[in-house]
């Protein structure tokens, strides 16, 4: 008597370990990759932005030279408006005002979208803010010897205070934070809002308000914020407005019966 004998085979097969961060493409396979995958690229970017801002530190003092703008009025005046542009109130009014006039337009998913992208600027800038309070560092165009300082200084605090308050950059983690999380949901949008972020990081620099460093610091910072804002905080966004939109146009329908 013959017995059939049955050997389960089992396959494996290698999955290569997939790190890319070719910025803007990287930037999307970033966002939609799984927790673990998503956890070992943030300390892998922020790893590489801790490199890239070292070296960045190297090359201050010939950078801020090459781009100060001092002695050219027309220079000035135009670093000023891009400065003022990158400012966190004013991201902030064109974003709600933005999203409130497409949401009227009934183009709330379009709404939802600048909504978020405001937002994300914001929450970006807000953290470069807490973290500079910490770093102390003196500003290229600070009344004090430049260095990091910390929290005190000459027997004060120095929290807020203007001339320790350059790593990072507040406005241009605003702008980058902008650009990164128009680029997730549109590239086009992306490119718009890169050279945005381009123009506000240059004019502050120009106008000797921060080093090369503390722009670098704030983009090391605000695209992983981007990425954690859209896996966290886009959908349920998106679904708000869009049935909000829902409610506005039944209700118009209503009224209409009537």
């Amino acid at each position: 008597m013959r017995t059939a004998t049955f050997v389960e085979r089992t396959e494996w097969r290698a999955v290569p370990l997939k790190v890319d961060f070719d910025l803007p493409s990287g930037l999307l396979v970033f966002s939609t990759m799984s927790a673990p995958n998503q956890n070992r690229n943030l300390f892998l970017w922020l790893l590489a932005g801790a490199g890239a801002v070292a070296l960045a530190w190297l090359m201050d003092n010939r950078v801020d030279a090459t781009l100060d703008v001092a002695g050219k009025p027309s220079l000035q005046r135009l670093a000023w408006w891009c400065s003022e542009v990158g400012e966190g109130w004013a991201v902030a009014v064109w974003g709600i005002l933005s999203a409130a006039i497409l949401f009227q337009l009934k183009r709330p998913d379009v709404a939802g979208k600048i909504f978020f992208v405001t937002a994300t600027s914001e929450m970006a800038g807000l953290v470069a803010v807490i973290v500079r309070a910490f770093v102390g560092r003196a500003r290229p165009n600070a009344h004090v010897p430049q260095g990091v300082y910390g929290l005190w200084h000459d027997g004060h605090w120095i929290v807020g205070r203007y001339d320790f308050s350059a790593f990072p950059s507040g406005h241009s983690a605003v702008a980058a934070g902008l650009a990164s999380s128009a680029w997730l949901f549109n590239r086009q949008w992306g490119t718009v809002a890169a050279v945005y972020a381009l123009a506000v990081m240059w004019s502050r620099i120009a106008q000797g308000s921060h080093h090369l460093s503390d722009v670098a610091a704030s983009i090391v910072i605000a695209i992983p914020i981007a990425v954690l804002m859209k896996r966290y905080f886009a959908s349920a966004n998106q679904m708000y407005f869009e049935k909000m939109g829902d409610r506005k146009a039944a209700g118009t329908t209503l009224a209409r019966k009537f």
